[in-house]
C-alpha cells in the first residue's frame, strides 16, 4: 500500500509536540497506531518501522516523546553523546507529561475525518514501557509494548503509587508484551515481576520471550535481528487488524 507523510505540530499541556503522521494515500478511514520511539526519537529506523505499520492499512503517529526538552524536530544520534541527552530527558519528564501527551494525539485521531476513531499504541524500549503506559488511557484498545523499559524498576519519574506496574490494575485492554532474554535492562527477574503483577491483576495479555538483545528491532547496528524482527511486524500487524477494526 504506498503511503503519505505529513508533520504536525500538536498542541499539548506542556507545549507544542511535533508528530510525524504517516497513512494509507488512498482515500478512506483508517485506524490509527501511536508509534513511541527510543530515547533518540525519530531516528531512520523508527521512521522506517512507522512506514511498515502505515502501509498495511494505518495511520501512524510518530511524537517527538521529549518535545519539551529539546527544539522540535531533534533527533539524537545513535553514539554516546546521544545516548547521554536521551537518558536524561528520560529521567527529566514525568509519566504524568506522558499522559497529556498520549490524551493529546487520541483527541488528535478523533479529529481526522481520514481515522476510524480506534486507536492502538505500539513502541520499542522506551517507547514500549509509553505504549505499556497509554494502555491506561480509555481510548487506547490495544498496546502492543517491545522490550519496555523501566517498568519493573519504576525509575521514570511520577508521583507515588502512579507508576505504570502499579497502576496495570487500570488496564483493560488486550497487551502483547515482547522481552529479548539477552537484554539487560529488563533482567529475567524483571521480567517475573511484570509478568506476575500483570497475572495477579488480571490483565488481558500475551507474552513472548526471544533470543535476542535489546533493540534487535532496530535495524542499524550491532543487535538487530531481522528474522525476528519481520516475526514482530507480523504479529504486530495481525494484533491491530483484530483490535482495532470496526
Amino acid at each position: 500500500m504506498i503511503i503519505q507523510h505529513q508533520v504536525k505540530d500538536i498542541q499539548t499541556e506542556t507545549g507544542l509536540m511535533r508528530t510525524s503522521v504517516f497513512r494509507p494515500s488512498k482515500e478512506g478511514k483508517y485506524p490509527a497506531i501511536i508509534f513511541y520511539s527510543e530515547i533518540f526519537q525519530q531516528t531512520s529506523p523508527i521512521t522506517r518501522s512507522a512506514q511498515i505499520l502505515a502501509g498495511h492499512g494505518f495511520v501512524v503517529l510518530v511524537p517527538e516523546i521529549f518535545h519539551e526538552l529539546n527544539p522540535l524536530g531533534t533527533v539524537l544520534a545513535y553514539d554516546d553523546v546521544g545516548k547521554d541527552k536521551g537518558n536524561a530527558d528520560k529521567f527529566a519528564k514525568p509519566l504524568g507529561h506522558h499522559d497529556s501527551d498520549t490524551q493529546a494525539m487520541c483527541d488528535f485521531i478523533q479529529q481526522q475525518t481520514y481515522c476510524t476513531g480506534k486507536v492502538g499504541v505500539m513502541g520499542v524500549c522506551i517507547g514500549g514501557h509509553l505504549a505499556f503506559r497509554a494502555a491506561l488511557n480509555k481510548q487506547v484498545a490495544g498496546a502492543f509494548c517491545l522490550y519496555p523499559t523501566d517498568v519493573h524498576s519504576n525509575t521514570l519519574p511520577c508521583d507515588e503509587g502512579n507508576d505504570s506496574l502499579t497502576r496495570s490494575s487500570d488496564i483493560h485492554c488486550p497487551m502483547v508484551l515482547v522481552f529479548g532474554k539477552q537484554d539487560p535492562h529488563v533482567p529475567a527477574e524483571g521480567r517475573l515481576l511484570i509478568h506476575q503483577t500483570l497475572s495477579q491483576n488480571e490483565c488481558d495479555f500475551s507474552w513472548h520471550e526471544v533470543n535476542a538483545q535489546h533493540a534487535f528491532m532496530r535495524d542499524e547496528g550491532d543487535r538487530y535481528d531481522a528474522a525476528i524482527a519481520l516475526q514482530m511486524y507480523k504479529m504486530a500487524i495481525d494484533f491491530f487488524h483484530n483490535t482495532l477494526r470496526l
